[in-house]
């Protein structure tokens, strides 16, 4: 009899599930992603040997530098939010394991209740015994002191793959911690080569100024030997003047990018130690790019890409089984009396209980339906995400490429400009001081000389930052 009436249920229950399996909607699939070209530009580069496998603190040789990222990386404000979104990624895992497990709890509690005399509980607890002479009391107290437990078994992986989904956005989140490591180095870098190149800047005008100065002195001898007139002593002096504002515009520039980086490292502003060094003798750090399949290895952004698209993926998986049923077990035990003192009569007092629910969405199912549709268009966004950041990452490494290419063949050409003008200056002052050319001539020659230097050290520090830019790209600084 038994097995009739389970072999009957099965069917039902086996119809149900047909039926709601056949409902269910299909994720909607992308095109495959583009391959990765085989190397960066036109030339057929398989070496293997990358910049990003250097540690920072060997690919920057200037100590300086070294410890102002080393300030950085402990007080930086940006990176520590990021370091708090990591443990709130880590607290979502604990969430999402505890979910497969039963939830249990102790519940004490104490009631009355009074029904009418004439209803079918009243008329029957009027006419109860509890014993021999004791009658049902009335009002009813109710006492109860119980353990209860409920569980929904993962049939479907629903919690499961909500778990490993949460696992996949804890490593993002590491991964974007990487990523803002990196930049954050690439920032400091750049901005601590800007302050060298302004010092240098600041000499090149501080030398230009007493050349002009020097000049200036020379016309004033010649008008007062008749030799030169109080216009060339004005056009003179305003040079002078203009020189001295630009140097003011240079030193409010370095202050500023003093404050710059100390806003990085997270501190008050204060002087930035660095080396006063001729900056135009120095070199920019050697990279190597490898190939591009590298960068699915070596760049944070692009891991942190791949991994929250599959957690997407996951997303989607856990929001089908919400179509399918799902299975709730329930339990309690305890004790339960009208009296305290019955309490601990047994087995009297004792309750417990054990049920399953089998919960199966047939009808209205729109709320559900939208929710596994949001989740499939999350799935495709970080998709189109992942293959947006794989190529941007080839063209920023491309771009920075052929910089570092372009501003070397920049940089040799304007220093064969800078050493012109400079034999340029010496003859025309000479020819000056001989009365052979006017004093326009020597003016425009100086001020030449100078737009020529200050652009040679911008094209050196534009060197020295796309190199740092190479190494960001490529997925360096952050190990």
């Amino acid at each position: 009899m038994y097995k009739i009436k389970l072999y009957q249920y099965s069917i039902a229950l086996g119809l149900c599930l047909a039926v709601v399996g056949c409902k269910t909607p299909a994720a909607e699939t992308s095109v495959a992603s583009a391959p990765v070209p085989e190397s960066f530009g036109n030339t057929k580069n398989q070496d293997t040997v990358t910049t990003a496998s250097i540690k920072w603190k060997d690919f920057f040789k200037d100590q300086n530098l070294n410890e102002l990222i080393d300030i950085a990386l402990k007080n930086n404000q940006e990176l520590n939010m990021t370091l708090q979104e990591i443990e709130i990624a880590k607290n979502d895992i604990r969430v999402r394991k505890g979910l497969l497990l039963p939830t249990a709890g102790i519940r004490a509690g104490a009631g009355i209740e009074k029904v009418g005399r004439y209803t079918s509980q009243g008329a029957g607890d009027a006419t109860t015994e509890i014993k021999p002479g004791v009658e049902t009391p009335d009002p009813l107290p109710d006492f109860t002191v119980a353990a209860y437990a409920n569980w929904e078994v993962d049939i479907w992986k629903k919690l499961r793959n909500s778990k490993k989904a949460a696992i996949d956005r804890y490593l993002a989140t590491i991964e974007g911690k990487n990523f803002v490591v990196t930049n954050l180095i690439a920032e400091i870098a750049d901005s601590y080569y800007e302050l060298l190149a302004l010092d240098s800047q600041l000499d090149i005008v501080k030398q230009t100024i007493q050349l002009q100065s020097n000049a200036l002195e020379i016309v004033k001898v010649q008008k007062q030997a008749a030799r030169a007139t109080e216009l060339g002593v004005q056009k003179f002096q305003a040079e002078v003047l203009t020189s001295k504002s630009l140097e003011f515009d240079i030193l409010q520039k370095i202050k500023e990018n003093e404050n710059k980086i100390n806003f990085l490292l997270g501190r008050y502003p204060q002087e930035i130690k660095r080396n006063h060094t001729d900056f135009l003798a120095m070199l920019p750090a050697e990279v190597k790019s490898g190939i591009p399949s590298q960068l699915l290895l070596n760049r944070p952004d692009l891991k942190q890409a791949e991994l929250e698209l599959a957690a997407a993926k996951l997303d989607v998986k856990a929001a089908r089984a919400e179509f399918y049923p799902s299975l709730d077990i329930s339990a309690a035990i305890g004790v339960q009396a009208f009296k305290p003192s019955y309490l601990l009569t047994m087995p009297e007092s004792l309750l417990y209980s054990l049920a399953g629910d089998l919960v199966a969405p047939l009808i209205n199912r729109n709320a559900i339906k939208a929710e596994f549709s949001s989740a499939n268009a999350r799935q495709l966004q970080a998709l189109y995400n992942y293959d947006k950041t794989i190529l941007n990452a080839y063209l920023e490494v491309s771009t920075q490429l052929s910089k570092i290419e372009n501003l070397q063949k920049g940089y040799d050409l304007k220093s064969q400009q800078v050493a012109a003008l400079n034999t340029s200056i010496d003859v025309s002052n000479d020819l000056f001081k001989s009365a052979r050319v006017d004093y326009f001539e020597v003016l425009m020659t100086q001020r030449d000389a100078l737009e020529a230097k200050l652009e040679l050290i911008d094209t050196k520090k534009e060197q020295l930052n796309a190199a740092v830019h190479v190494y960001r790209d490529l997925g360096g600084g952050w190990k």
